[in-house]
């Protein structure tokens, strides 16, 4: 029995400029809507955001998306979806998508993509979830924000007792076996009245 039932993925509205990304995307999709692992995304119907669920939606899976009001037009509804939750602003998007995941993964994005994945990353050093978050590095994509951590490290900023807790997969299809291996290793705990009262 798997113990992920829904990932949210963070992603890209746009779709950079290696093919493979837009690959991976739909690829992975795939690969949950297979395993009957739900999708919880931002919404939109642009990029790699909306090649992840649309893929997931041909291959007969269920898709959330949750989009703020200010961006509909913008990031253009991916209406296909079983649900959409239009929110008021980013910081509700956010939590949404953080109680409907059992974990999360990082594909190839921006600003915006980076932005939420360090959110989690933060949530979980400070002991608010154990969710698994992964980081797919498609064409070593997140080499550099590795690198950083690393310097990070040497320089004093993540001390022991306060590591990150991250996985990378270099392969698509490494990404829900590593997913499942960590929620079963750990347990799936998200405290989301401790993350409310904190942040």
């Amino acid at each position: 029995m798997s113990a992920i039932k829904s990932i949210c993925v963070y992603c890209g509205s746009g779709f950079g400029d290696e093919p493979v990304f837009a690959e991976n995307a739909a690829a992975l999709g795939r690969a949950m809507a297979e395993q009957g692992i739900r999708l919880v995304y931002g919404g939109g119907n642009v990029g790699l955001m909306g090649t992840v669920a649309q893929s997931a939606l041909d291959h007969g899976g269920y898709v959330t998306g949750i989009i703020p009001d200010f961006l509909k037009s913008r990031e253009k509804l991916l209406d296909d979806v079983q649900e959409t939750v239009v929110v008021p602003d980013m910081h509700t998007r956010k939590r949404l998508m953080f109680e409907k995941a059992d974990a999360f993964v990082a594909l190839p994005g921006g600003i915006g993509t980076l932005e939420e994945l360090v959110e989690q990353m933060t949530w979980a050093q400070l002991g608010r979830h154990t969710k698994p978050i992964l980081l797919l590095s498609t064409n070593g994509f997140w080499k550099p924000l590795l690198t950083l951590f690393a310097h990070m490290r040497e320089q004093g900023f993540i001390r022991p007792g306060l590591e990150l807790n991250y996985l990378v997969a270099e392969r698509v299809e490494e990404v829900i076996p590593m997913l499942e291996a960590s929620a079963r290793r750990i347990g799936l705990v998200g405290n989301e009245d401790m993350i409310e009262g904190r942040f």
